[in-house]
């Protein structure tokens, strides 16, 4: 709109209302000298709407009936002139205030930006007149005093201003100087202080509105984008019709006048902007209407244009940056049309018309003319992601009660009766009754099911009563089960209530009694009658089950916020009623969620997901609008976004609460379910049947079945109206006849829609299903990319794309992303789309990150996003059928890279993202050892998934089972609540792409299905189990292959095992390991899970196992060679030589140095490295040691100062000897209490001084006191319980174990080692085999999970290390400069035991935990760092070896390049 339009249409619609200018003078009483009445009539005066908001520096003036006695309207001269023009007056008004009193104000601007003056000037007045006058500054109307008074001016009550008339002439004026320019508009009344008399504007202030400085008014034009939402608003109102192009233009037009209109009335365009855009950011707005001011090209015409070029040249293939160039080469020539002069409408114009030469003016409606196969991901540092918020999972954090909570008479009550009774509870239900609480009870106590009442009223009440043997049925209780006095009806019975007896008249309720031996009945239906009144439950009968089936005992709640769980349970029966009543509630305990902590939100978390998987009732006798249940998604929706900023470290449950409860939305999303329905039925002609039915329902109370009930409707119609498909879309989404019955507004038809329906259904069902979409789903992509773009999507024409309220802050490049992301959601080829949606969740997170107004809705944003990956690649398995494994990788990388941005705690994840990344490097340059690499960061992609679920299952199944319990929830969706959690996310799609990928890695890298680690032949009989750790106390009655799921390391092989097979990856030098080729049991991992999903089918069968160094066989045995191979394993045990154990005394030193290490005072530990030094290689460093001998613990025990410690030990020990195992704990905690005699703590300080070690003492008595526990926590560890079994197995007295403490300065690892001189697996003994672990070797040979890397090497080429498998450990040890106390007892390494790694070994300080990065790590990418730290390793230990003539088992660490050996021992 030009300037002269606006001008007239702004003139035309100011004088609507007005009386005529006129010349002459004008009467008090309203009559014209001239032809005032030529134009109207008295008649039409009196009914003319005057009521004018004037702009600018003009009167507002209400609408007037011109009564008698009141002041008459003379007339009103609007003139519309810029308030930049210079000296310019305005006549603002002329009233008569009486018969012969006149008032006339106006309103001037000397120059621009100066001061506004307003003038007031009474005719025939007096010089009582004062003006009782204030200044607006707002909408609220509320009076202001200026500081900037005319002279005379006095505050009345500090509530206005009164200034005196003073006389001018014949006249009297006041004139009052505005200098405030946030005054919009001056109120007054005149007063006649003489004669106390006020004159007003028809009983109310009069109001001069002031005009806004350095405006344009008359002149004002609308900007275009805001019109278009006018008009968009305007559509919907009017039923989202469809438009002709001749009612388009009506409608635009008529919204751009409307808009002027408001201008018209006083409002800015920064008004109007806000109020269209729901923006209240003035700076934001200021900003926009500058850009405004200048024409953009749109990027739709641009494409157009590029795309004319580029088909000019030939379709040439242009890389990324020519089809950049190429884009701006057309907006320069579209830049050039429009200086031209033309309009973006000529120039699309043009294009339609074939003007301009182009081969796409049928593609206008997908608006996909130019774009690139993929989107160019940016490069990222994946460190940027990390999220590291390490907190408990299991530990409940409880708020401190501010006062105690008094127990309610109904709950004593049913504390007492459960006490009483002594039986089980079947059923308790607390019924709300007004402000009163009914309490029912059963319990069965003896056989018998009793029901007891109590409620808190002194009202006399009846109970109106039957049995049922059928939900809903009525039948007479037999006489048998009646209480005294009751009366029996037609199917029922009446029974008083009584008066309980309780001394404490708080608990004082009424009680009734019910006792039925006839276990037939299933359950009581009843009502109350008071004072003639019926109470009923919401309308229905109340029912209460004697058996709940589905119930399980709740158990105590452990690992659970108990009291929110309970607090859910209570209120239930009230969130039944409607989605309303449960987002409320839900938002009313998200306080007492987060002070919970994680338990908290996983109990909210628990219930929500129970609500969305219709295990809880979703509407019970209740009706409620839409718009009230969007309302209450809003709310609960806004706290969980406030907690999301508040409570970083608990990110990932509220990510999934928020996605269970959907978006919601104040104001009209809600309505608008209700208001397009019965568009649909209008503009399609099906208001009855199934789609009046559904209507009802809506109106009702809507609910997440109604996206299914749509997408139901659209299938079927597309099939062309086949039922059979209505069906198969709700039954696949677990509605049922039943289902769709049971809604209080039921549905009872099938869809019968008619052909003609077709294409109309089909749009507007369409468009609803995003409008369902967007209340009740927080996945929705669609809805979602709308609600952030600020984007309405519905209707056609000049209605699409309409921007109502974008989002800030996004990147330039964002909304092309989410285009790409639209276009391609439903391709076959998914790869290109995965990338983008990557990519757009990438840009998205430096906003999730912080404050953001709108946070909520970039949550849903990204929930849709990340659930759009999951469901893209599903849909792309087909895609890798025949994929090579670069291309399984690749997906594997992305779908990990979407779990990165899912998760809390993903340090790890990041590390096996990064592995994955170097992996594929390593492929593309042909590395020979790719697939071995890969395989590695295979296994610890599962190991960091099977943690992930472990902690899920950790924080959620508590919750999942005790609040299940209290509400009934049926069992099979308590039991799988975890596995279905973790089902719906990335992790599970994850493990799939893992395991196409591991036969793949497995065979290129030439690893077959077994890693065998001791290989025995042997027979025995399959038994599955768990975890290896829950047996290994137990003793089999015969030989028993053991196919266990878990397996630590440090577990013992129980009694009776010939084998144990596993899929788990403990180090082939872990304990466990050791353990199995000691004792000539099998040991082997497998790696394949339809060989081990095969053994575990074979349970209680018989197998023959024969393993080689890679594989095992196994084959159907006989019993007959179970008998032989029993016989044959009694012959070799009886060949065993036995094991013995001599008491160590104490010596008379508490401390020696290693040259003073002999087999009466040290183990066989302490005396091998002290027999190390001096004879190995100059390169092998030795650490310097120092050691507590055998019988300073028991010379400890005796010190005086430790009494009563003794005494206590002496009973806890009587009490292991007599078979009580739940002791060892106690004798632990006991050692633990003792106190250092002054001899020892000054013999340890003399001999580390001496011997060059650094003393804890001297850094203060706190340190000493480190230092002491440690070595108490060593000695303790003879008590542990893997090692008093072990010994009891070879029948050792324990007793005769004593032990010696080893004491070494720690080494600060890079690398830790342990070599076994001959290969274990083979038992070839011209190779050496060894694991390396980064930083302390704790994770080696300790119950770490993961893999170390490990290796073999020729002992007659130690230059050529070759590497066997590569780490997979995702943690790593690392330390100060500290000391640590070694195990060493006389119970290690004897002939025919291996008691080593039995005992603890204590640093004085806690060891760091790191998340390891082997993409960084130079033994992994450093070929040649890797070669010389392995030939090292290797080098040691044939020195070593050589030394002692037999093979060792060695431990040692590597420090900057050097080797340290700590231990070493025979081989066993």
């Amino acid at each position: 709109m030009n300037n002269t339009i606006g001008h007239n249409f702004l003139h035309k619609s100011l004088l609507r209302h007005t009386l005529i200018e006129h010349q002459s003078k004008i009467s008090c009483s309203g009559v014209s000298g001239k032809a005032l009445f030529q134009s109207q009539s008295p008649t039409q005066i009196k009914k003319s709407s005057i009521a004018i908001n004037f702009l600018g520096d003009r009167l507002n003036l209400r609408k007037t009936k011109l009564p008698m006695g009141t002041r008459h309207l003379v007339s009103v001269i609007p003139r519309a002139v810029l308030t930049t023009d210079t000296t310019s007056e305005q006549l603002a008004g002329k009233f008569c205030l009486d018969e012969n009193i006149e008032l006339q104000v106006d309103v001037s601007v000397p120059t621009p930006g100066s001061t506004i003056q307003v003038n007031f000037q009474v005719t025939n007045g007096g010089d009582s007149l004062l003006l009782h006058w204030g200044a607006i500054y707002d909408k609220k109307g509320k009076w202001v005093l200026p500081s900037h008074r005319p002279d005379g001016t006095k505050v009345y009550k500090n509530k206005a201003l009164r200034t005196p008339f003073v006389k001018s002439g014949s006249q009297f004026i006041v004139k009052i100087d505005v200098n405030d320019p946030a005054i919009q508009a001056i109120e007054f009344l005149i007063v006649d202080e003489a004669q106390n008399k006020w004159f007003k504007d028809n009983g109310q202030n009069f109001s001069v509105k002031l005009p806004a400085k350095g405006k344009m008014i008359p002149n004002a034009s609308v900007p275009e984008e805001l019109v278009q939402i006018q008009a968009y608003l305007r559509w919907e109102r009017n039923g989202e019709q469809m438009y002709t192009p001749e009612q388009e233009k009506e409608e635009y037009e008529a919204a751009r006048t409307e808009l002027m209109e408001e201008i018209a009335r006083g409002a800015s365009i920064e008004d109007l902007r806000t109020r269209l855009t729901n923006k209240t950011d003035k700076s934001e707005i200021k900003e926009q209407q500058r850009s405004d001011t200048k024409i953009v090209i749109p990027d739709e015409l641009v494409q157009i244009q590029a795309y004319i070029r580029w088909e000019k040249a030939g379709k040439p293939d242009y890389t990324p940056d020519q089809q950049l160039r190429e884009f701006e080469e057309a907006r320069k020539e579209l830049q050039t049309e429009l200086n031209k002069g033309l309009s973006l409408d000529d120039i699309k114009k043009k294009i339609i018309k074939g003007e301009i030469q182009t081969k796409v003016s049928k593609q206008l409606k997908s608006k996909s003319y130019f774009h690139v196969e993929r989107i160019q991901r940016k490069k990222r540092d994946l460190m940027q992601l990390l999220r590291r918020h390490m907190t408990d999972w299991t530990e409940e954090k409880v708020p401190l009660p501010t006062k105690k909570t008094e127990m309610k008479a109904v709950e004593h009550f049913a504390k007492l009766k459960e006490e009483q009774d002594g039986g089980s509870v079947l059923n308790k239900k607390i019924y709300k009754i007004a402000d009163k609480e009914l309490l029912v009870l059963v319990t069965d106590s003896a056989g018998k099911t009793k029901v007891y009442f109590a409620i808190d009223s002194k009202e006399p009440l009846i109970l109106h009563w039957s049995l049922t043997k059928k939900a809903g049925e009525w039948l007479a209780p037999p006489p048998s089960v009646l209480p005294l006095d009751s009366i029996s009806l037609d199917r029922a019975v009446q029974t008083q209530f009584m008066n309980s007896s309780f001394v404490d008249p708080t608990y004082e309720v009424q009680t009734l009694e019910i006792e039925i031996e006839e276990d037939s009945f299933v359950g009581m239906l009843f009502v109350l009658l008071s004072q003639g009144n019926w109470i009923k439950d919401n309308g229905s009968d109340f029912y209460i089950e004697f058996r709940v089936a589905s119930k399980q005992h709740a158990g105590d709640g452990k690992g659970t916020a108990k009291a929110l769980l309970d607090k859910i349970a209570e209120l239930e029966r009230e969130a039944q009623k409607s989605f309303m009543h449960r987002f409320n509630i839900a938002a009313d305990l998200m306080d007492q969620a987060t002070s919970a902590g994680k338990l908290g939100l996983a109990g909210i978390l628990v219930w929500m997901r129970f609500m969305a998987t219709r295990q809880l009732i979703w509407n019970k006798n209740y009706n409620v609008k839409p718009r009230e249940i969007s309302k209450a998604q809003d709310r609960l929706t806004d706290i969980l976004q406030n907690s999301y900023k508040t409570h970083p470290h608990y990110r990932e449950l509220i990510r999934m609460i928020m996605s269970t409860v959907g978006r919601g939305g104040e104001g009209d999303v809600g309505q608008r379910i209700r208001d397009e329905i019965l568009v649909i039925q209008r503009n399609n002609d099906c208001k009855g049947g199934m789609m009046e039915e559904w209507h009802q329902k809506l109106h009702n109370n809507t609910s997440p079945d109604d996206v299914i009930i749509c997408q139901a409707l659209i299938d079927y119609i597309k099939s062309d109206f086949d039922i059979s498909v209505y069906w198969k879309t709700l039954n696949e989404n677990g509605i049922t006849k039943e289902r769709l019955l049971s809604y209080d507004r039921a549905i009872h038809s099938e869809p019968n829609l008619r052909k003609d329906q077709k294409d109309g259904l089909l749009r507007d069902l369409g468009n609803y299903m995003r409008t369902l979409k967007a209340v009740h789903s927080g996945a929705d992509l669609e809805s979602a990319i709308s609600n952030c773009m600020g984007y309405s999507s519905k209707g056609q024409g000049f209605m699409v794309g309409v921007k109502i309220n974008p989002i800030t802050g996004l990147t330039s490049g964002f909304p092309e992303l989410l285009q790409f992301v639209i276009e391609h959601v439903e391709d076959k080829n998914v790869e290109p789309l995965l990338e983008c949606l990557l990519e757009t969740r990438q840009e998205l997170q430096p906003l999730l990150l912080k404050s953001h107004d709108r946070l909520k809705d970039l949550l849903f944003l990204d929930i849709a996003l990340d659930s759009t990956v999951r469901t893209a690649i599903e849909r792309g398995y087909e895609e890798l059928n025949n994929a090579g494994a670069e291309k399984i990788m690749y997906f594997i990388t992305l779908v990990l890279e979407n779990l990165v941005l899912s998760s809390d705690d993903n340090e790890d994840l990041i590390y096996c993202l990064k592995g994955w990344n170097h992996a594929m490097n390593m492929s593309k340059s042909r590395d020979g050892h790719w697939a071995l690499y890969a395989k590695s960061v295979l296994d610890r992609t599962r190991l960091a998934l099977a943690i992930k679920a472990e902690e899920y299952h950790q924080v959620l199944q508590p919750s999942a089972e005790y609040l299940g319990s209290r509400l009934g929830v049926d069992q099979w969706a308590v039991d799988i609540f975890t596995e279905e959690i973790i089902r719906a996310g990335s992790a599970a799609s994850l493990s799939s792409l893992l395991n196409r990928l591991d036969p793949v890695l497995r065979k290129t890298a030439n690893l077959g299905s077994w890693q065998v680690i001791s290989p025995v032949e042997t027979i025995g009989r399959v038994i599955v189990v768990g975890e290896l750790l829950t047996v290994q106390n137990k003793s089999y009655g015969e030989p028993t292959i053991l196919v266990a799921k878990t397996v630590k390391g440090e577990e013992e092989i129980p009694d009776g095992a010939v084998a144990v097979l596993t899929p788990d990856m403990p180090d082939v030098l872990s304990h466990v390991s050791v353990r199995a080729r000691n004792g000539k049991i099998c040991f082997a991992t497998c790696f394949d899970p339809n060989i081990l999903a095969d053994l575990q089918a074979k349970e209680g069968k018989l197998l023959h196992l024969k393993p080689t160094s890679a594989d095992i066989v196994y084959s159907a045995a006989k019993e007959g060679e179970l008998t032989d191979s029993i016989s044959s394993k009694l012959k070799d045990d009886d060949s065993l030589p036995s094991v013995t154990l001599v008491r160590k005394q104490f010596g008379g030193r508490y401390a020696i140095s290693s040259e003073e290490f002999t087999n009466e005072m040290v183990g066989a530990k302490s005396r091998n490295i002290s027999y190390l030094k001096g004879k190995v290689p100059s390169w092998v460093q030795i650490p310097t040691s120092v050691a507590l001998p055998f019988g300073v613990f028991e010379k400890v025990l005796s010190d005086g100062s430790n009494k009563e410690v003794s005494d206590k030990l002496r009973n806890l020990k009587r009490e292991l000897g007599e078979g009580n195992f739940a002791v060892l704990t106690e004798i632990r905690k006991t050692v633990l209490q003792l106190s250092a005699p002054s001899q020892l703590v000054q013999e340890l300080k003399d001999k580390m001084k001496i011997s060059g070690m650094p003393w804890p003492g001297d850094e203060g008595e706190q340190r000493w006191e480190q230092a002491w526990m440690a070595i108490k926590k060593v000695w303790a560890s003879k008590w542990n319980e893997r090692a008093y079994f072990s010994t009891r197995k070879v029948k050792l007295d324990h007793d005769y174990l004593c032990m010696a403490v080893l004491v070494q300065e720690i080494i600060n690892a890079d690398y830790a080692f342990v070599i076994h001189t001959t290969n274990p697996s083979s038992g070839d003994s011209s190779e050496i085999y060894a694991e390396v672990v980064r930083g302390l070797g704790e994770t080696l040979v300790g119950a770490y999970p993961g893999r170390a890397l490990s290796f073999i090497c020729k002992k007659n080429d130690l230059n050529s290390p070759q590497v066997l498998g590569y780490p997979s450990k995702p943690i790593g040890l690392f330390i100060r400069r500290s000391i640590i106390f070694r195990s060493d007892s006389n119970g290690e390494d004897l002939e025919g035991y291996a008691g080593a790694g039995l005992y603890d070994s204590v640093p004085m300080d806690k060891e760091e935990k790191v998340v390891l990065d082997y993409s960084s790590d130079p033994l992994i990418i450093d070929g040649k760092f890797q070669q010389t730290i392995l030939s090292g390793i290797a080098g040691a230990g044939i020195a070593i070896e050589e030394l002692y003539g037999s093979p060792q088992d060695i431990e040692g660490v590597v420090r900057d390049g050097k080797i340290y050996v700590v231990q070493t021992r025979p081989q066993m």
